[in-house]
């Protein structure tokens, strides 16, 4: 038995560990988290999800549904802290070129569980704001 190590360089997220339980990936830049790029949320209906930010910069973008639409709000994310996503919280990350994040979830999250909301380019406006600001 020995001790094996994964690494993923290429643009967006790759899962490099998966067992019955849990699944390890590596999540860096691609264009579709760009601030420029963003134009959808998601979200996991029976997962929790972890980010740790390890190289970058990431700001994470989450909404909750309101009468009047969504309600949009940001965490920027700092290094070598653990970020919980809640199961059933929109959200996305908006990221520069060198981030790199570790990302931790259910190993039975997929898209047949999960939600993606595409934004409105009013909604898309209001978060490159958010993100500004």
């Amino acid at each position: 038995m020995q001790i094996l190590n994964y690494e993923f360089s290429g643009e967006g997220m790759q899962r490099v560990f998966e067992n019955e339980k849990w699944t390890v990936g590596i999540k860096n830049w691609k264009p579709a988290n760009d601030i420029t790029g963003i134009d959808n949320l998601e979200r996991h209906n029976k997962t929790d999800e972890l980010f740790v930010l390890i190289a970058g910069t990431c700001t994470l973008i989450s909404a909750v549904e309101t009468e009047n639409g969504l309600a949009f709000s940001k965490t920027v994310m700092e290094p070598n802290k653990v970020y919980n996503i809640p199961a059933t919280l929109w959200h996305n990350t908006i990221t520069t070129k060198d981030t790199k994040m570790i990302l931790i979830e259910d190993s039975n999250t997929s898209m047949e569980n999960s939600d993606v909301i595409s934004l409105t380019a009013a909604q898309i406006e209001e978060i490159q704001a958010l993100y500004k600001a």
